[in-house]
């Protein structure tokens, strides 16, 4: 009969599979032969039977060889048909994920239904399926397997020769481990297995180097997010036991407030308490001292202490009056004097620590990609109790530092907090902060390469003014210029309000030569400043073609330009560094800027002092969305031209609803047009 099969053919019912080639054969057609006949399969061309041909020769071949590992017997024969079914799958002129991936799923049954192997059996059949391994991730059954070896066996030839390239492949292809977490965590066990090495951290430092490449830039650009990404949840685990008892645990409002109310918390807490009796709370009058009284409770993973005075309490609790869940440094970031915190990790949990922090460490020596480092670990994704282990925040203070030294704006930027309210590494490093564990030198480092770039704003200024004043002054009562010059900028910005504190400022600048020479320096500027915004002058100025700014900063300085209301420095070679002059302009209300190198930095700077520009022309600067947003603040803009710069839509929608006066601008050649 021709026609529709009524009835499906089950692939284990398939006896053979044959091409037509007698001939006056039909064209283009399949024998199957099974129990009580055979059937013709006629396919369109050519290319379609030979498809199906090989098709039903895998399938049929995929059924025999489950069934025969479904029950083995002996396992020498078991590992002859792995043998044989790895080599099928690698001379099947089939193109399909499947063909690799079958094989390994059946692989991966067997070894998850017969727990009673051999360390021999177990690295014999690793070896058979690594060719497929070489082109597939390993399927998850699988994963959890190679991760026992790893753990059980970290010293195997295994882990070396057959292993390293499937997690190359997995670094190098993987896009995300959320939907994958067993290949994280196999890549996970795989470089604590390297760690277990006789050269320990020198081969995982080789490792890692593989993946980058030999020259300044990687080619690939998931490594990168990926080794973060098996950094971060290495490091989580090592909390994990404490972390998932919170519930029993003192909450950050308990810890600030002093852990008053320990009677209406669970009492199995991973940790071990020392808090202000209440009974000795009446006696803080009398007492210069109280004595601590300790409520103790163990865990063999983890152990904290947390210490807090009498004086420490009152100033924890002086703010609590919300009742809102308090950020977790501002409940540590207390004077070293007040407060204590370690945490004690199981031996393992520490080795695992110690490895992970130490890759992270060596991941910031990379050029290229300290900045995506950077983006990567803001905000800060490690968990509380990480933030408060000592051993942790030590370090990591070395990626800290790595990020401070850099020049470049998008690495250095990361140290401060992604919005309002949300600290950053920059507070958790400054003096103060719960991981400051020097006299501030990473404090003034950080802080040296922000005002190198754009941050020589009112905004940060401000903000070191209101809590960082007294470690500024310290340090520059030590010499450090940097504070210096930050104590210079608050009084020449009139960011201290208060006289006495601005006297305090003067006397730390006069006690050093470094500091008496810019606070000289300053008198200096503030007194050209009263001249240069006396009334009188020219009310419009133009500087030549070619100038720069030298020159704009000699010709500001040649006498009063208090009537200055209309400037053009179109076509000249002035950059950012020009806005510490222009700010200088009280009567400044249009500023044209067209084809010069003004950029992001000198926007910002502006936007902060010339709030009465009326005019500003930016045409072929290379200003982008960065500044662009700053100039929200500058509510009498009337006309703004952003021409031939690279702003975006969404800048220009948030620029036109913030910035009620714009009646005129320009941004063609943008994506805004």
């Amino acid at each position: 009969p021709t026609g529709y099969m009524e009835n499906s053919i089950s692939y284990s019912a398939i006896e053979d599979v044959q091409l037509l080639s007698w001939e006056n054969a039909p064209k283009y057609c399949l024998q199957l032969t099974i129990p009580g006949g055979t059937v013709l399969l006629q396919a369109a061309n050519s290319y379609l039977r030979d498809q199906w041909f090989h098709s039903l020769q895998w399938k049929k071949k995929i059924y025999k060889y489950k069934k025969v590992l479904s029950n083995p017997s002996r396992w020498e024969v078991v590992l002859k048909e792995i043998r044989t079914l790895v080599d099928m799958a690698l001379t099947s002129p089939l193109q399909d994920d499947s063909i690799h991936q079958a094989p390994l799923e059946i692989v991966s049954k067997l070894l998850s239904e017969n727990n009673n192997l051999t360390t021999q059996d177990h690295e014999s059949i690793i070896v058979a399926i690594a060719p497929l391994l070489e082109n597939n991730h390993p399927p998850p059954d699988l994963c959890e397997f190679f991760c026992k070896h790893c753990r059980e066996r970290p010293r195997s030839m295994v882990v070396i020769e057959v292993f390293t390239p499937v997690v190359q492949r997995i670094l190098k292809h993987n896009m995300d481990f959320g939907k994958c977490p067993r290949l994280r965590l196999f890549t996970q066990e795989y470089i604590l297995a390297l760690n277990e090495l006789n050269a320990g951290m020198e081969v995982v430092k080789k490792f890692i180097h593989s993946m980058h490449g030999p020259t300044g830039q990687c080619p690939h650009p998931r490594v990168l997010p990926n080794l973060v990404a098996v950094c971060l949840a290495a490091i989580y685990s090592c909390y994990e036991e404490f972390i998932n008892s919170r519930d029993n645990s003192p909450s950050l409002k308990e810890i600030r407030n002093g852990c008053q109310q320990q009677c209406d918390r669970k009492p199995n807490l991973p940790l071990r308490l020392l808090h202000t009796s209440p009974d000795l709370v009446s006696q803080e009058a009398t007492l210069t001292e109280s004595r601590l009284k300790p409520v103790i409770v163990t865990s063999n993973e983890i152990h904290v202490e947390v210490e807090r005075n009498n004086t420490a309490n009152q100033k924890m609790t002086a703010n609590v009056g919300n009742g809102s869940e308090p950020n977790l440094i501002d409940c540590l970031m207390v004077s070293p004097t007040c407060s204590t915190m370690s945490i004690e990790l199981s031996a393992q949990a520490d080795r695992i620590l110690g490895c992970y922090v130490e890759i992270l460490k060596m991941l910031s020596d990379y050029d290229d990609w300290r900045p995506a480092l950077a983006s990567l670990l803001q905000p800060i994704p490690f968990p509380k109790e990480a933030l408060a282990h000592e051993k942790f925040t030590k370090e990591l203070k070395y990626v800290i530092q790595r990020f401070a030294e850099d020049p470049r704006q998008e690495v250095h930027s990361c140290l401060l907090s992604v919005r309002a309210g949300k600290d950053g590494w920059f507070q958790l490093y400054s003096p103060g902060g719960v991981a400051c564990d020097d006299d501030g030198e990473l404090f003034a480092s950080m802080v040296h390469i922000l005002m190198g770039s754009c941050y020589k704003t009112k905004k940060f200024l401000l903000s070191l003014a209101e809590n960082k004043l007294g470690p500024c002054m310290l340090l520059a009562l030590r010499g450090n210029q940097t504070m210096v010059e930050i104590l210079c900028l608050m009084l020449e910005y009139n960011i201290i309000d208060n006289n006495d504190t601005q006297l305090q400022i003067i006397s730390t600048l006069e006690s050093t030569d470094v500091g008496k020479r810019m606070y000289e320096q300053l008198c200096d500027r503030q007194r050209e400043l009263k001249e240069l915004q006396r009334k009188g002058g020219p009310t419009r100025l133009t500087l030549p073609s070619k100038s720069t700014d030298a020159d704009l900063a000699r010709l500001l300085s040649s006498g009063s330009f208090g009537n200055l209301e209309n400037l053009s420095l179109a076509f000249t070679n002035v950059t950012s560094a020009c806005a510490e002059h222009l700010i200088k302009l009280p009567s400044l209300k249009q500023l044209n800027l067209w084809s010069t190198q003004f950029g992001d930095a000198g926007l910002r700077l502006l936007s902060e002092h010339l709030t009465m520009l009326q005019v500003l022309n930016l045409c072929e600067t290379p200003v982008t969305d960065a500044g662009l947003l700053a100039l929200s603040s500058m509510k009498s803009l009337c006309s703004l031209n952003m021409n031939s710069t690279k702003l975006s839509a969404d800048t220009y929608e948030d620029l036109k609803a913030k910035l009620p006066n714009l009646k005129e601008v320009d941004v063609r050649y943008t994506e805004a047009w």
